[in-house]
């Protein structure tokens, strides 16, 4: 969809913003928004905070410092997220890390949330490891300042807008969760059940395996491979004196980012570093057992290994491939097994007690031939929606951007009379059929 610009337009004098409708003044976000920091209020330990929801950049936080406020307010980021301005309604906390704004007169809430998405942050932050954000260049971030109609209009114009592309961006991050709950499915069937529907089954003993082939053998991983332990002996972690030498260091991100196989690395350490650390030969099954717990790959390269990941090395009559297939297939068990801190992890006696079945070698080829090809559809449908919701989101950004500072027209824009085309019903029958249609090719 195409939208008209401007009739006519003036320099702005701001360089990232060019020019503006003739009609528009160009102003500071201090026009729009009185800006105000969260503090800790002795004034409200006293109440209750289940009352009102705590929120910030990155969602919602502790009640440890916050402020209450009551009212329209767009909400800053002071440090660490600061991109991600947010639009509240009525009473909430919020922590000493953000800012929270008052609507000024002649300000319509959601124009002002709107371009509050658009200010180039990058520009005003302090280059460090935890960005931030001054008040002051907040409050005198330059922008263009339309009449509360337009304003009124733009904001009308964009909650309408990106409402359906939000619908579409949702819609392909079902799809995703679908792929992933339908990759799961066909993995744990082939690996504890097989490809022969007919074969004879017993009791495996096992909840969460019931039934399984009568000729396969059911085993603990701590028999069916050898476990091999990472380790990193010296803290801090992030001693730079450990690092930038020849040999490889694969962490959980490296193991999380690989499909099947680590062909690349992001971090090596030097002799210092090795000495602190374990290392991994080149075809070693690696799981992460912290964080992103579960992930499996397998090293294409000798690496070494922080005590955040486990290596594998199967027995003889057990193919690599099939034990990754088959830890892949453990993970919600593996996950019941996990303890919880600030985040889940393992450790090589849970992994080690949790049990699996195993064919003969023969079937074990001929289950991995099959789920390689099985995953390699899905790893495509799931990239097709990866790029989607990237394209999607660019456009949502475009389109707002391209609203706020007077690049198209929308004043006499008004919604289609039939909006039944974005029904979240409708879509969502749609888009499992196509899934099951692009499944069964």
């Amino acid at each position: 969809m195409s939208f008209p610009r401007y009739p006519e337009y003036k320099n702005s004098g701001v360089d990232w913003l060019g020019e503006a409708p003739i009609n528009w003044s160009i102003g500071r976000l201090k026009y729009l928004l009185r800006i105000r920091g969260g503090q800790d209020y002795k004034a409200v330990e006293s109440a209750d905070p289940k009352d009102y929801p705590v929120i910030g950049s990155g969602g919602h936080f502790t009640y440890a410092t916050s402020f209450l406020y009551d009212g329209e307010s767009v909400l800053l980021g002071r440090k660490g997220t600061i991109d991600k301005p947010l639009y509240i309604r009525g009473k909430f906390w919020t922590v000493d890390t953000m800012f929270y704004t008052e609507v000024l007169p002649k300000t319509y809430g959601r124009y002002a949330y709107y371009a509050a998405t658009t200010i180039p942050f990058s520009l005003y932050s302090t280059n460090t490891a935890l960005p931030s954000m001054s008040q002051f260049d907040l409050a005198n971030h330059a922008l263009p300042l339309p009449s509360y109609q337009e304003q009124t209009q733009i904001a009308r114009f964009l909650d309408h807008e990106t409402a359906k592309i939000d619908t579409l961006i949702h819609e392909q991050k079902r799809l995703i969760e679908l792929l992933k709950e339908k990759r799961q499915a066909v993995i744990s069937h082939a690996v504890t059940k097989g490809l022969d529907p007919d074969v004879p089954m017993k009791d495996s003993g096992v909840e969460w395996l019931g039934e399984v082939p009568a000729h396969w053998a059911c085993m603990s991983f701590r028999y069916a491979t050898r476990i091999l332990r990472g380790k990193f002996g010296h803290r801090p972690r992030n001693d730079p004196a450990l690092y930038d030498g020849a040999y490889p260091f694969i962490q959980t991100g490296d193991v999380a980012r690989a499909e099947k196989y680590i062909s690349e690395f992001k971090q090596t350490l030097n002799e210092k570093g090795a000495a602190v650390s374990a290392s991994f030969p080149s075809g070693t099954l690696v799981m992460a057992i912290a964080a992103n717990i579960g992930d499996t790959a397998i090293l294409g390269f000798e690496a070494y290994a922080p005590d955040s990941v486990v290596g594998f090395q199967p027995r003889q009559d057990i193919t690599l491939e099939f034990l990754k297939y088959s830890l892949d297939s453990s993970i919600q068990e593996l996950e019941k097994t996990s303890t919880q801190s600030t985040q889940a992890n393992l450790n090589i006696d849970r992994v080690g007690g949790v049990k699996g079945v195993f064919p003969p070698e023969d079937e074990q080829t001929k289950i991995v031939s099959f789920l390689d090809k099985m995953c390699e559809q899905f790893s495509i449908l799931e990239k097709q929606a990866t790029k989607s919701i990237a394209l999607m989101v660019e456009r949502r950004s475009a389109l707002i951007s391209a609203a706020v500072t007077g690049k198209i027209d929308v004043r006499d824009w008004q919604p289609p009379a039939d909006e039944s085309a974005f029904d979240e019903k409708v879509r969502q029958a749609g888009m499992e059929r196509r899934f099951s249609t692009q499944l069964s090719k």
